[in-house]
Formats: C-alpha cells, structure tokens, sequence
C-alpha cells in the first residue's frame, strides 16, 4: 500500500449490529486512519447493510456501485471500515479489481510505519503475522487442479499453504520469547522505578485526543504530536515538577480506539501496562469531539481490562484526574461552560494544550494530587546516619530539624517530616 495512493473509504452500517460511535463518527475515524498513513480519501461513504453476504459482505448491487464509483474517483485502494473475512476480501478484490483492505489491515500498516522502539516492531510483526496467517486462504487452488487426486494427501498448493503457515507459527514463536524477554525487563525497569521516589502519572485517552501535545507542553519535549489518529505507539517517558514535588515521571502511551483489532489488543498489552503502575492517571478527553462520550467510555472499557478500575463503577485504586482538552476550538459560549462545568468538579480540568489556556491550574492541581495523602512523621536519628537524614531532605518536605541529645551510638537528631505513604515505605528500606 502506497503513501499517495487514492482510496475509497466505505463504513457498512449492518442492521443489528451495535457500535459505540455513531455511523458518521465511525466514518470520520476511518478516513482520519486514512490520512495518518498518507493515503489520499477520494470518497467515503456510509453503505447500510441489511443482510450481511458471507462471500462479499456487501450485496452484488452495492458491489457493482462500489466499482462504478472507485472507476468514477479514479480510487485504486477500497478502505471497509470493519472487518473482513479473508473470503470476503479475496471476493471484493476479484470483483472491484482493486487492493481491499479492511480496518484491521489500515491500523496494522499504521502501527507498523509508526512503531519506534524495539518492543513496539516486536509486538507490530506478532500482530500482522497473526492477521496474516488468517488470511492464508486458497491462496494456491491453481496449483491444486493442475494436479488432481483425492486431495487427501495435498497437493503442492496445500502443500505450500502449509509450508507458509509453518514459517509464520515458528516466527511468531520467536517473537513471543523475544517480547518476554522484553517485557521482563520492563518490569524490572517498573520495579526500580517503584522503589525510585519519584511518583509516576500516565496519559492516557483515545487516540488523537491531545496526550503527546499535553505531554510536549509539560515536559518541554518534541515527541511527534500532529492532528494524526495513532501519532504516538511507544510509551515516552519526562521526568517534570509540579508544585510540592520536586520531580514526577509523565508517561506517554498509545491512543485508545474503538474496535482494535484483537490481535493488536493483546499485543500492545505490554505497552499499556505502564498505566498499571501510575500513582495518578490523566484521561485526555478532546472535549471539542462529538463523540467525546463515547470516546470516554472506550478508555474505561480498556483500563477496566487492565485491572485498573472497575468495570461496573469505573473507580479503582489509581485516582483518575480527567482533562478536558481543545477548548481553543469551542465556540467562546460553549467554552465557557464548559470551563465552569470542570471547576465545579475537582476531579475535571479544562484546558488547551495548544494554547497553554488551563495548564498552570493543571499543574498546581497534579501537586496538590500527589501530596495530598503525605502525612507529617517524626524520626529521631543519629546524626552519624548522615545518608539516611539527607535522604528525608531530598525526598520529603523536612518541617523541622533540631538537636535530640545524645544517644548510645552518639549525638541525635530529631526531625519532622512530611512524606506520602510511599516515600515512607521507601525511607523504612534504606
């Protein structure tokens, strides 16, 4: 699939079948798939389906004006928004002599054009072999009826499709050793950062809602943020500081989005799992989006997989803080609104990372977050124990410091320091 190549984007509207976004919504997503891998969208179309056909999807009409109009925008790439059985699509191609490819095809050659880092090629290449390896079907029935028989020894197509299909099990079992190996050290990279003092909040949202701007904003990085679907795929990590806290880590992650394939739900399970050990979560909503609702409740709908949160009161251990973002591209009027709307919740904040409208009370409000569950401690230490006091006054909020007398192993110090439950488990292990 060429960048450049014109493309006609079809949704099927199937009766009976249930979807979080509305049709219009669904089909704007698909050519925002689209445009994020530089195929040019000469039409895109909504064709309800009444009766699903098992060897076409569509019905021999809406094939025959799926052609006429592909001949009419001069489109050489056919986008279902929906998936595919590997009949189907080998039935389509025949009949509209054009590539067809459906939505999990469109987000694996995404994935695949965007994935940085060594783990997220790894799990790209499991999840398009997967796809592939579905789709090894009659494939070689040339080969088949040139030979005859009865078939049940196979002739050289079964043959071959066996021999393809073996190659691609023994790949992806390396890959599979090769991403354990992965994700083991990045749990032990997890596991450090845990015993770090330094708390840890993750962006997450639907994909395209504004996390890698927000995450540019805060850190002063330059990660790839454009008004892309699926601009980021690894986990990036900033160290920042916020009011109160001398330094957090701000993790990026991969955009969320409504039907990811299966094969890609499990192999991106890693990268997710960052989310998992957050001390607070950031939920970046594109509050300018219709279906930001239904958006929303896809981001729920992952982090309850993920053991998050609840999957029926959507609360969990983690707080979630959302934020309400791209108030710059609301009418003045609905702005409004929606600012006093967050400022009476305070789990909500509005803002803009285009414009910076909202970040400084967003950063006073991460602080206030982190710190809030930080009590006052007194300790009484030798003052020979020099590493451990200056630990408390790198780590924690020192209140008070005075002589204690002497004790046996020498003069003492007493100090009164504020720590949040976690440095205070840290300090108890030095």
């Amino acid at each position: 699939m060429s960048r450049g190549a014109r493309a006609l984007v079809i949704c099927p509207d199937i009766r009976g079948q249930f979807h979080d976004l509305a049709a219009e919504a669904r089909l704007e997503e698909a050519c925002g798939l689209a445009l994020a891998i530089g195929i040019v969208v000469a039409d895109a179309i909504i064709l309800p389906v009444r009766n699903v056909k098992p060897g076409t999807l569509f019905g021999a009409g809406q094939v025959e004006a799926i052609a006429n109009r592909c001949t009419l925008e001069e489109a050489e790439l056919v986008i279902v928004d929906g998936a595919l059985s590997p009949i189907q699509q080998r039935n389509l191609e025949d009949r509209l002599k054009r590539k067809v490819i459906d939505r999990t095809g469109l987000i694996l050659e995404i994935f695949g054009e965007r994935a940085a880092t060594a783990e997220g090629r790894l799990q790209v290449e499991l999840a398009h072999l997967d796809y592939q390896q579905s789709r090894l079907v009659r494939s070689w029935t040339h080969l088949e009826r040139q030979r005859g028989g009865f078939g049940f020894l196979g002739g050289p197509g079964e043959t071959q499709i066996e021999a393809d299909r073996r190659m691609i099990r023994q790949r992806m079992a390396r890959l599979r050793k090769e991403l354990e190996s992965v994700r083991r050290t990045r749990a032990l990279h997890r596991e450090r950062r845990g015993r770090a003092p330094w708390p840890v909040i993750a962006l997450v949202g639907y994909t395209n809602a504004g996390k890698s701007t927000l995450f540019n904003r805060l850190t002063g990085a330059e990660v790839m943020a454009e008004d892309l679907l699926f601009a980021t795929l690894d986990p990036t990590m900033r160290a920042i500081s916020l009011p109160g806290v001398e330094k957090a880590i701000l993790s990026d992650t991969v955009g969320f989005i409504s039907d990811l394939p299966t094969q890609l739900v499990a192999a991106f399970r890693a990268t997710l799992e960052e989310v998992t050990g957050a001390d607070l979560i950031l939920h970046v909503r594109d509050i300018a989006n219709p279906s930001s609702a239904a958006q929303k409740a896809q981001v729920l709908e992952v982090l309850a997989d993920l053991g998050v949160t609840d999957a029926e009161s959507g609360e969990g251990a983690i707080p979630i803080l959302e934020v309400w973002n791209k108030l710059d591209l609301l009418p003045a009027r609905q702005a409004a609104e929606i600012r006093d709307v967050a400022e009476g919740d305070p789990m909500v904040e509005a803002i803009s990372a285009i414009s910076g409208e909202g970040i400084e009370h967003l950063l006073a409000r991460l602080g206030e977050l982190l710190t809030q569950s930080a009590r006052v401690h007194e300790f009484v230490l030798p003052a020979s124990e020099g590493k451990r006091i200056a630990w408390l006054h790198a780590h924690g909020d020192v209140l008070e410091e005075a002589d204690a007398g002497t004790g046996p192993d020498g003069p003492l110090r007493r100090l009164a320091v504020r720590l949040n439950p976690k440095e205070l488990g840290q300090f108890e292990t030095l």
